[in-house]
């Protein structure tokens, strides 16, 4: 549910206690106020434990009985993950828990005294000072099935990065030692390839196996549609390497290490998009979502994970928003600056849209003609940067539909900004 700042400001009262706390990885501080910004009692410092928490609860009970107030609002910085667990250890208590922006906080640390100072006294201040003004959002932590995508594409991410770093040292170690794999392979993560890097790797050694040799590991792999005339090729590039010969042994071990590694990321990232897929098939709405040519089930499922349980937003444009991708402008007096994207919220989030967005307008007819109708009307046409930003927001509205109305995906709805933006015929 959508709240403007002015209602924020109404839940603030007379009998509010407002707490700041400066999040840090192993001790926090607060502090309290009442509704008008007058600090009651004095800053505390607890631990990132249970009885950090405990001493916490009890010092704002406490605090509570003395100054006579009857509802608590609690205001965090989230920094990093620190806040993880004090947020939910508060969540589903007596309490009101909120979030303040980082960004906020950096920016107005400065009203109070004039000085760009940072302590972890002064921050919880600049904290409950921007809860007093309705500058925060509510917390929302994924519970259950979305919980557990959230965490699995999580794990997805990481396993892809590591792989990708693995992959870039093979190529490396391939530079080096056997420069002219890559013309006879292309890329090294075939079968084929991947066979001669775990039993021949260096030049020497695919000039001691010989053509019959190289094939032979192949066959007894039983490798299709790669044989003897690749052997001849691999063969003759050994014979013409012009790699290093140097520190042969360690760099035997060094891509033996690398390809172990490689294999074991392999396992994992099977093993988390099982899954994915398995929590995937219990969201009723991904089997519609997979139906659009051109989307996939990674695509789906990192959406799902970023978002979450999407009927908590009222409005497509909340989720846009969410993205960084609401239009922002620059405009005093006369002057009227370009628009752009606001690049604030979650940034994976705007990335795994941009990344559908690319196969979308490659595979996918109704959104080309959507692409095209956005770059070419005669009415304010987008650069075609601009169009594919314009196809993910596209993208979300659909993704919104189809998640919350419960219906099926219809290409005719899709183009219906198509129609509807045409002029209107002369009589």
């Amino acid at each position: 549910m959508s709240v403007t700042q002015n209602e924020k400001i109404r839940q603030v009262t007379d009998t509010t206690m407002v707490i700041g706390v400066d999040i840090a990885s192993e001790l926090h501080w607060a502090r309290a106020f009442d509704w008008r910004g007058l600090e009651l009692g004095k800053a505390v410092k607890f631990e990132n434990s249970a009885e950090g928490f405990n001493f916490f609860l009890r010092w704002v009970s406490e605090l509570t009985v003395e100054q006579k107030k009857d509802s608590v609002m609690v205001g965090l910085e989230p920094t990093g993950h620190y806040w993880f667990t004090l947020a939910a250890h508060l969540q589903g208590g007596d309490f009101k828990l909120v979030l303040v922006n980082p960004y906020h906080v950096k920016r107005s640390k400065e009203l109070d005294d004039g000085h760009p100072s940072k302590s972890d006294k002064k921050d919880p201040k600049t904290i409950a000072k921007l809860v007093l003004e309705g500058r925060y959002v509510y917390p929302y932590i994924p519970q259950g099935l979305y919980a557990e995508l959230r965490v699995a594409m999580n794990c997805r991410w990481r396993i892809r990065k590591e792989l990708a770093s693995i992959q870039n040292q093979i190529q490396r170690w391939l530079k080096i030692y056997f420069p002219e794999h890559s013309k006879v392979f292309g890329r090294f993560t075939g079968a084929g390839s991947m066979a001669l890097l775990h039993s021949a790797p260096f030049p020497s050694d695919l000039i001691s196996l010989g053509v019959e040799g190289i094939s032979g590991i192949w066959k007894q792999m039983k490798l299709r549609g790669i044989g003897r005339k690749r052997a001849q090729r691999i063969y003759e590039a050994a014979q013409t390497s012009i790699g290093c010969t140097t520190g042969m042994e360690a760099a035997r071990m060094e891509l033996q290490i690398l390809l172990e590694d490689y294999d074991a990321e392999l396992q994992q990232y099977e093993r988390v998009m099982q899954v994915v897929e398995n929590l995937c098939s219990q969201i009723p709405a991904v089997a519609e979502l997979l139906k659009i040519q051109g989307l996939g089930l990674v695509t789906v499922a990192g959406l799902f994970a970023e978002i979450g349980d999407i009927r908590r937003f009222e409005s497509p444009r909340q989720i846009q928003k969410l993205a960084g991708l609401a239009i922002t402008e620059n405009s005093s007096g006369k002057h009227k600056g370009p628009t752009e994207i606001s690049r604030r919220g979650r940034s994976r989030l705007r990335a795994i849209l941009f990344r559908a967005a690319i196969p979308l307008l490659a595979k996918n007819r109704e959104f080309q003609l959507l692409h095209r109708y956005y770059t070419t009307r005669q009415n304010n046409p987008l650069q075609k940067i601009q169009s594919v930003i314009a196809i993910c927001c596209k993208l979300l509205r659909v993704f919104y539909a189809l998640a919350t109305k419960d219906c099926a995906y219809s290409p005719e709805k899709m183009l219906a900004d198509i129609q509807r933006n045409q002029p209107l015929k002369a009589a």
